[in-house]
């Protein structure tokens, strides 16, 4: 210490006893006996609860000391001596140990997640970035869009394969706007009249045999024909009509032949292949 003392006066800062031919510790630059410097400034052994003498190596971490010897993992016993180790609740685990009781797990393989190993996280999921895959073709995600269905997780092309809505006529993917008929999904251009492939997507029409056609087609291909205009009735729109025997008349065209009057609500006489009012027969008879 650079300093000169009387061999009766070299004592210990604690308890004045000699230190002349004894072993001491200097601390903040006065001497201690080694008694006195073990019961006031060595540590405790948070697993023995005995004093760390200065002859023993202090193994700290976070304000806990342990002997060497008890510097061990809580769960197996294993030292922990110049090896990786991790903390809980306030105990101290070998990796193997701390891994197999805390350490997060991958959704993927069950296996746990290992210091700097990258973790795809979605939700309250993760996963090792070679588990991320998607559920049908197997490949790892990545950082590409996926969508999720279900718990389980798809790339985008086998998300449209399985679940996309596809048009009934042309069996491609219907990714906005579509018509529905009779439960069916169709593009809108692809809803076309069975005969003329008009589209009918926002147009009146009308189905047979399951099958869509515009007004037009139908009355052409399959409405009565008015006997009077031979055009056809389709009675789209509420059209109304007047039918006789095996004869059909528009409501507008049923008129007497001789004086044009209609006759719709009113009597009538068939006269060959003509239809008059009473008052033309009468006249038709003088």
């Amino acid at each position: 210490m650079n300093k000169d003392w009387h061999s009766g006066h070299f004592c210990c800062w604690q308890c004045d006893e000699s230190l002349t031919g004894q072993r001491y510790v200097l601390r903040d630059e006065h001497p201690y006996c080694i008694k006195c410097y073990e019961s006031v400034f060595a540590n405790g052994c948070e697993e023995c609860n005995k004093i760390i003498g200065i002859d023993s190596k202090d193994l700290s971490y976070k304000d806990k000391h342990w002997h060497e010897a008890c510097f061990l993992c809580a769960k197996c016993r294993v030292s922990l001596v110049d090896k990786q180790f991790g903390s809980k609740l306030d105990k101290i685990y070998c990796g193997n140990c701390y891994d197999a009781q805390f350490a997060s797990r991958c959704d993927g393989c069950g296996e746990v997640f290992r210091a700097g190993t990258k973790k795809m996280e979605y939700k309250t999921k993760q996963w090792h970035e070679k588990c991320f895959c998607c559920v049908v073709c197997k490949n790892p995600i990545g950082t590409k869009s996926f969508i999720p269905r279900e718990q389980e997780i798809y790339c985008a092309g086998c998300y449209e394969d399985k679940f996309a809505t596809r048009c009934v006529k042309c069996n491609k993917i219907i990714t906005q706007g579509g018509v529905t008929y009779k439960h069916e999904p169709w593009h809108r251009e692809c809803f076309t009249c069975t005969n003329c492939n008009t589209s009918l997507a926002g147009e009146r029409f009308t189905s047979r045999d399951e099958k869509p056609y515009c007004a037009e087609c139908f009355g052409e291909l399959f409405a009565r024909r008015c006997t009077s205009c031979t055009k056809p009735i389709t009675g789209i729109g509420g059209t109304r009509f007047i039918s006789f025997e095996d004869r059909h008349w528009h409501n507008g065209c049923f008129i007497c032949a001789q004086c044009k009057t209609t006759l719709v609500g009113k009597g009538f006489i068939v006269d060959g292949q003509d239809i008059i009012c009473p008052e033309c027969a009468k006249q038709k008879l003088m």
